[in-house]
C-alpha cells in the first residue's frame, strides 16, 4: 500500500519545481486534477487519522467517481473508488459515504470526513426526521433517497463513528488524497 513519505528530499527538482509552479499559493484550484502521488507530495496538513471521502462528476448529470482512503496516524490502512457512467455529483458524495461505513468495523471508534456540507448535514441533522415522517421532507421529496436511506442506516449502526465536514480543496493532505481518487476516472 502507498505510504507518504516524510520529507521531499528524494524527490526529483524538476518535478518539485513543477508541482510549486501549479501551486504558488499553496493550495490547488478546484478544477486541477493531481494523482494520489502528486498529493502525498504537495500536501502535510490536515487530520492525521480518519476516514476521508470524496465524490466526483464532469458535468452534472455525466461520468462521475468516488473515493475513500482510511488513514491511521498518517498512514494508509485502505483505500478504494469506483465510478459511474451517468451520474450526480450529490450520488457520488453519499457512495464514497456508503463505501467508507461499508469499510469500516462496527465497533470502530474514528471519525469518517467529507467535504460534502449537504452529505453531513443529511446524516448528522435531517435524516432522522425524515425517517419519523416515513422519509418525506415537509418541502417535498428527498432526492438519492436510496443512497440516503442506506447512508443513515450504516451510520446508526456504527455507534463509534463520527461523520464530520472537512473544507475542501485547502490543502488537507488526505481529504485530497481521496479527490484524487474520486476524480481519477478522468484520467483513464
Amino acid at each position: 500500500m502507498v505510504t507518504p513519505g516524510d520529507d521531499r528530499q528524494s524527490v526529483p527538482s524538476a518535478l518539485l519545481k513543477y508541482l510549486d509552479s501549479k501551486d504558488q499559493m499553496g493550495y490547488r484550484s478546484a478544477n486541477e486534477f493531481l494523482t494520489p502521488e502528486e498529493v502525498l507530495l504537495r500536501y502535510t496538513g490536515g487530520p492525521k487519522t480518519g476516514v476521508f471521502s470524496d465524490g466526483s462528476c464532469e458535468g452534472n448529470p455525466g461520468p462521475g467517481g468516488w473515493g475513500i482512503v482510511w488513514v491511521e496516524d498518517d498512514r494508509i490502512v485502505e483505500e478504494k473508488k469506483g465510478t459511474d457512467p451517468s451520474t450526480t455529483n450529490n450520488r457520488m458524495e453519499l457512495a464514497a459515504l456508503i463505501a467508507a461505513y461499508q469499510m469500516l468495523p462496527k465497533d470502530s471508534r474514528i471519525t469518517v470526513y467529507s467535504d460534502s456540507q449537504l452529505c453531513v448535514k443529511t446524516v448528522n441533522e435531517w435524516a432522522a426526521g425524515w425517517e419519523k415522517r416515513g422519509w418525506r421532507r415537509k418541502s417535498g421529496p428527498i432526492a438519492n433517497l436510496e443512497l440516503v436511506r442506506e447512508l443513515y442506516a450504516l451510520a446508526n449502526a456504527h455507534t463509534g463513528v463520527s461523520l464530520e465536514w472537512i473544507r475542501a480543496h485547502d490543502g488537507s493532505r488526505w481529504n485530497e488524497y481521496a479527490d484524487a481518487l474520486a476524480s481519477a476516472y478522468m484520467h483513464g
